[in-house]
């Protein structure tokens, strides 16, 4: 699967941009703030129906321009094309397409493009909180899974109704227990099935993620991502039971699914407080290429892997390894934005493989020779 053509209007620093790629790798060079990273959200946007970067729609609307459009021609499995375009326009809803035919839910576009974003902002897989982290592994779960997607919402739309009759019972200091059951038998159904799907997950994920961590590290660090979840040692239903007078003071539902979290782990330590910026730059790298090679294994084929500014900080050779790594056979398209053109020309004069180059510089993008 690859993204053969993309054409931008009005989308962030864009005003227009029409690009065709090469089906192996495709090198952004140009200065801090051209609008490189803009091309690579406009591509995620396109696999997940929403920014990387800006949840706001509207905000990635270019100045005083009236909507933004985004068209991408994929070859996914046969030879035509299939075109997915997102089109948002000023205090409307946003419409996504499939070969010109409006998505009903963009919960049903998910998983279709399955693409993996390598950021500097994945770093906040280590530093930020637990939702942080559990949004991580149901993106993942939800690329390959529908039925893990569609429960989870409708999890989150059943604890909101929870939360919402806990804080009406305390404002109005009255309790009818009968009412939330109803909520509590509908969260224990979809929980324990999420429960054991995230579990399932990371069984499989680990050793992805360790061989991969080996390679970027070239050390002999133990690392491992646990899971982290209340239903480690009681069923939800015994969770919900123990805590109805917790959560009666406190007016929303303290325990489930919504409070697991993913601990980091280095040779038996959290990687937040002991391991190095090397050493958490290499982590996180390895859980992204880990996902790679997980969602290709489940989707039988490969997604589009984007690399956002990650080479920087680190030296010419390791910038080599990466690249080489994602030139060899189990990789298919892949994005890389870089601030030295140099850098990126000496590579390929040394990896013999198909790509394009793209200068960007305000806001214009255009293919250069080597």
């Amino acid at each position: 699967m690859n993204l053969s053509h993309l054409i931008l209007s009005n989308f962030k620093n864009y005003s227009e941009a029409d690009l065709n790629f090469s089906d192996k790798i495709n090198c952004l060079v140009g200065g801090n703030g051209a609008g490189k990273t803009n091309v690579m959200d406009a591509i995620y946007y396109l696999s997940f129906c929403k920014s990387y970067f800006n949840p706001i729609d509207s905000q990635n609307i270019n100045h005083d321009a009236d909507f933004f459009a985004l068209h991408g021609f994929y070859h996914i499995q046969n030879d035509q094309d299939d075109k997915i375009s997102c089109i948002q326009k000023r205090n409307q809803k946003k419409q996504f397409r499939y070969n010109s035919k409006d998505y009903e839910r963009l919960a049903d576009h998910i998983g279709k493009i399955p693409l993996v974003m390598i950021s500097p902002y994945d770093r906040d897989l280590i530093n930020e909180g637990s939702e942080t982290r559990r949004k991580y592994i149901d993106g993942v779960i939800s690329q390959f899974d529908k039925v893990y997607l569609n429960d989870l919402l409708e999890y989150n739309k059943a604890l909101l109704q929870r939360n919402i009759l806990l804080k009406n019972f305390a404002e109005q200091h009255y309790f009818d227990e009968l009412s939330l059951t109803i909520w509590d038998e509908k969260l224990i159904e979809l929980g324990e099935s999420l429960h054991e799907k995230r579990k399932d997950f990371l069984r499989d994920f680990n050793p992805l993620f360790e061989e991969y961590y080996r390679y970027l590290s070239g050390g002999s660090e133990q690392v491992e991502v646990v899971y982290s979840s209340q239903m480690g040692n009681e069923s939800l239903k015994q969770l919900l039971e123990n805590s109805l007078q917790r959560d009666r003071i406190a007016r929303y539902t303290t325990q489930g699914i919504h409070k697991d979290d993913l601990i980091f782990l280095i040779d038996g330590f959290p990687v937040k407080k002991f391991g190095s910026q090397g050493q958490q730059k290499s982590f996180v790298v390895a859980i992204k290429l880990a996902q790679f090679e997980y969602t290709r294994l489940k989707k039988g084929f490969k997604p589009i892997l984007l690399f956002d500014d990650i080479f920087d900080k680190l030296d010419d050779d390791r910038v080599s390894q990466i690249v080489e790594l994602v030139s060899q056979e189990n990789f298919g398209q892949v994005f890389i934005t870089d601030t030295q053109h140099q850098r990126i020309k000496s590579i390929f004069e040394k990896i013999k493989i198909d790509h394009k180059i793209f200068f960007v510089e305000k806001g214009t993008v255009r293919e250069i020779d080597d």
